[in-house]
């Protein structure tokens, strides 16, 4: 009788630990919001303060203006891809895309889009080339701040902190950032 009740207890703690696997795995906080399968954005803070890092310039002439809106052609994350953004901030600076690992643990993020220059701890003004490790400043994800990343591709670009409301609905994103020049197009063009 008692093997009995204690391969019952196994069997009923096994099926249940499956059936919590199986609910967390389809929920939406754990599944990518990205199609790549590179990128994991579901943790990302996608709404942030207007406060941009120290030493980041205002762009002397961007091609979306403060207060105009485009089109992004991003998806970095579920329901940003056609939403139409509204410009709250235009910077001239080097994006770039990292790999890092959580300073919370966890698996390596990579490929994530975008960390600026001034995102970065003790950096100069000089773009970094791939490979380079750098400390990262920046709080987009739990996790990221205090974190070593290796930089994998950089560019000297604009970068854009905008609002939209994602097409998939819900709550607008405020201050997210950041988007580049060429993930948007302007609304009047298809």
């Amino acid at each position: 009788m008692k093997n009995q009740l204690f391969c019952s207890a196994v069997i009923a703690m096994v099926i249940l630990s499956g059936c919590g696997n199986a609910s967390n795995t389809n929920s939406s906080e754990n599944k990518p919001e990205s199609k790549s399968p590179k990128m994991d954005h579901s943790k990302m803070n996608h709404s942030g303060s207007a406060q941009v890092p120290k030493g980041l310039k205002n762009a002397k002439n961007p091609t979306y203006k403060v207060g105009s809106q485009a089109i992004i052609k991003a998806d970095h994350m579920k329901g940003m891809k056609g939403a139409i953004a509204k410009i709250v901030g235009a910077y001239d600076t080097i994006a770039y895309t990292i790999t890092y690992t959580p300073t919370t643990g966890g698996e390596k993020v990579k490929n994530h889009k975008w960390i600026v220059q001034e995102d970065i701890k003790n950096v100069a003004n000089q773009p970094l080339k791939p490979g380079t490790k750098v400390v990262l400043k920046a709080d987009h994800m739990k996790g990221m701040k205090g974190a070593i990343a290796i930089i994998e591709s950089g560019e000297k670009t604009t970068v854009y902190m905008v609002d939209y409301t994602p097409t998939t609905g819900g709550k607008k994103v405020k201050n997210h950032k950041w988007v580049t020049e060429n993930e948007f197009r302007p609304i009047n063009t298809k």
